[in-house]
């Protein structure tokens, strides 16, 4: 796509789909991968079992983990009818963030995906595909001017 270097903002699992920000702006990625700007993640995660409204309370409320205290920011079925299927919302960028708090409720995620990163979705995007940023999304991540 181009011939500059390429630097990855964050990661995914190996396991993982979704939204992954790649660009050839190294301040940028830097920027974005920085604690201090948190970004917002929106996470489809699809469980091994149905999610009790207990455990969802408890995911908002917060949980400890082995690397400290965690909250989601929002969370909520993804699905009316299946409740094996949880939206979630979460700014940390931690490793294994969000399986390790389905985990730790005793869940096993069987699927996830990152459908939000810093603004950007995966709206129109086939699995496997890529776009170029718009100029606007662009303008939007140097500015900070994202959740």
């Amino acid at each position: 796509a181009c011939r500059e270097r390429i630097y990855p903002v964050g990661r995914l699992d190996r396991n993982t789909t979704g939204v992954l920000l790649l660009t050839n702006d190294g301040e940028l990625a830097s920027k974005l991968t920085h604690p201090q700007f948190r970004k917002k993640k929106i996470y489809h995660v699809f469980t091994d079992k149905n999610v009790s409204v207990s455990d969802l309370r408890r995911i908002a409320e917060g949980i400890t983990l082995d690397d400290g205290d965690i909250k989601a920011d929002a969370i909520e079925y993804a699905s009316e009818t299946d409740k094996k299927q949880v939206g979630i919302e979460i700014h940390s960028g931690r490793n294994r963030i969000v399986r390790r708090i389905f985990e730790s409720l005793g869940y096993r995620v069987v699927k996830l995906d990152r459908v939000y990163f810093a603004g950007l979705t995966k709206k129109n995007v086939r699995r496997g595909d890529w776009r170029f940023l718009t100029e606007k999304e662009v303008t939007m991540l140097k500015m900070g001017a994202f959740e």
